[in-house]
């Protein structure tokens, strides 16, 4: 699974895309133990309720998923994935506001006084022609924001997790005795983009619909069994940037390039350049990632053009690392420009894209762990490490919400055991072959949210 972007960016920094360059795994420990609401016989039978919820949902569950992956929509195009997640929530009974930062799904339960709860799920898809061989599989084609025909699938589980944050609703609903306090249901548009959470707070969702105590999120992770989930306690995602260069030269005839500027063999040198910036400006310590994702220039093989297109990514780990590796770009650039003797490059750093670091609370995340080591068993829990993917839901936890982002696992066990010994690699998300096994994974999906949520919204003793 990156990056809040512009409508006219092109949706390229996904706050999934797990290029995954992961740091050392952390302390087999956990995260610090805070305790549960829900223990002991009174979690095992809530736990049995939800469970016989969810199997009298399941049919519907796996209708809406079917049909979501089967219709993705890229990010900002979101109108018929939210109008059929909207009418989800409608037919459970609560009120339902559209159109919120764009294609935004926003649902209230309210239910006494008490904590105040969001959970979120993404609904935007990826613009990749799927060949997976499903019989549900997209065939969808469509234009992008640049016009250009492409392939959609849902190829990073969304779909997946806008189907749990149905089924979530309706158990939520179904056990109103067991719980007080707001539930607020979120169906995020285009998170590919990192766009989505800053439409939707810019469009005033904690005013309008209640500032959360608590924000919970889950997404799907193909590299680890249905059935599983993984977290981590404390920063689990980074800073992700993009980052524009327009290389300029003098163009001419190909036959003649001591009358140009080459700005094909400067991008060339900047691009070689950019990599010591990692290798020779960051400590080894820390953890950088910057990756040149697009080079766009010339028309014809006889022809030097005048300019050459870049587009970066860029992953970083604190906002100190962040200032520094987006000054050396542009420092990079100049002085290969400066040595070829070339215009100097348009460096832009696209500020709206910005994605902040997702960093998960401690606290609630070691509470969380509790609950779904005792509802799933321990090894069903995995510590995961952290890795240099982002997610914009890192900017509800930034404006003010206590935050907890998990991973479902989507692959099947036995595929996975076979990986682990060398088999066939598991195919990771964003690839056109990769899609979560619907059961169990929506049922642990639903299962595990619905724990965590009434968790933090349980009856206290007056």
């Amino acid at each position: 699974m990156p990056c809040a972007v512009p409508p006219l960016a092109r949706p390229t920094a996904c706050a999934a895309l797990l290029t995954l360059t992961l740091l050392a795994a952390p302390g087999a420990g956990g995260p610090p133990q805070s305790k549960p609401s829900l223990t002991g016989a009174n979690l095992k039978q809530l736990r049995t309720e939800v469970a016989k919820l969810i199997d009298a949902d399941y049919p519907r569950l796996d209708a809406l998923y079917r049909h979501l992956h089967a219709h993705p929509e890229l990010s900002l195009q979101e109108e018929q994935t939210a109008a059929r997640v909207a009418r989800e929530l409608k037919d459970a009974g609560l009120p339902v506001t559209t159109r919120v930062g764009g294609h935004g799904v926003v649902a209230v339960l309210k239910n006494g006084p008490g904590p105040t709860v969001m959970i979120r799920a993404d609904m935007d898809a990826l613009p990749i022609v799927e060949k997976t061989g499903l019989p549900y599989a997209s065939k969808v084609r469509t234009r992008d924001r640049d016009g250009r025909d492409v392939g959609v699938m849902h190829a990073c589980g969304h779909d997946v997790n806008s189907t749990c944050l149905t089924g979530v609703a309706r158990v939520l609903i179904a056990l109103k005795g067991r719980w007080k306090g707001t539930v607020v249901f979120v169906g995020q548009p285009a998170e590919e983009m990192g766009a989505g959470a800053r439409l939707m707070l810019a469009d005033g969702l904690f005013e309008r619909f209640g500032k959360p105590d608590y924000a919970l999120a889950l997404h799907c992770d193909g590299r680890y069994p249905t059935g599983h989930v993984n977290f981590r306690a404390g920063q689990m995602q980074a800073n992700v940037d993009s980052v524009d260069i327009l290389v300029r030269g003098k163009g001419g005839h190909g036959s003649a390039p001591h009358t140009t500027i080459d700005p094909v063999v400067l991008a060339a040198r900047i691009i070689l350049d950019l990599q010591t910036i990692v290798s020779r400006e960051v400590s080894p310590t820390d953890a950088a990632v910057v990756t040149v994702g697009s080079i766009h220039g010339g028309t014809k093989h006889n022809i030097i053009p005048s300019e050459v297109k870049l587009q970066i990514t860029v992953r970083t780990t604190t906002d100190e690392l962040r200032k520094r590796v987006l000054e050396a770009i542009g420092r990079v650039a100049k002085a290969a420009a400066l040595g070829a003797k070339a215009p100097a490059p348009v460096v832009q750093v696209r500020l709206d894209d910005y994605t902040p670091a997702l960093v998960n609370d401690v606290a609630l995340t070691g509470r969380a762990v509790a609950l779904f080591r005792a509802a799933l068993g321990a090894e069903r829990v995995h510590e995961r490490p952290m890795s240099m993917g982002g997610e914009d839901f890192s900017r509800f936890v930034r404006a003010g919400a206590r935050g907890f982002y998990w991973h479902l696992g989507t692959a099947p066990p036995d595929r996975v055991a076979a990986a682990k010994k060398g088999g066939p690699p598991l195919p990771g998300v964003h690839t056109d072959v990769y899609y979560p096994v619907p059961e169990p994974t929506i049922r642990t999906g639903v299962l595990t949210m619905s724990l965590a949520a009434l968790d933090l919204l349980g009856k206290r003793e007056e």
